[in-house]
């Protein structure tokens, strides 16, 4: 892409409201993830053994570091994939 075409402006100027709101998404689901584990008494390591991850992933997940992948979504809240 050029520097000067239009979309690139638009970009740089405005952002891109789909990234914006697939890390709000994020955002939102690593809240609500904390959230469910306080109110069940589990820590961050005992959704990482149960999912089989690496607790330094389900941290950056719940720090907002690191995307949801959807399989991990979906896991997560018990739906079949």
């Amino acid at each position: 892409m050029e520097k000067n075409d239009f979309v690139s402006i638009w970009l740089e100027e405005s952002g891109n409201p789909a990234i914006e709101e697939l890390t709000q998404l994020n955002l939102d689901i690593a809240n609500k993830t904390a959230k469910k584990l306080a109110d069940k008494g589990l820590s961050a390591n005992d959704l990482a053994v149960s999912l089989d991850i690496n607790p330094d992933e389900i941290q950056r997940w719940l720090m907002g570091r690191h995307s949801f992948s959807i399989k991990i979504i979906k896991e997560i809240s018990g739906t079949p994939l």
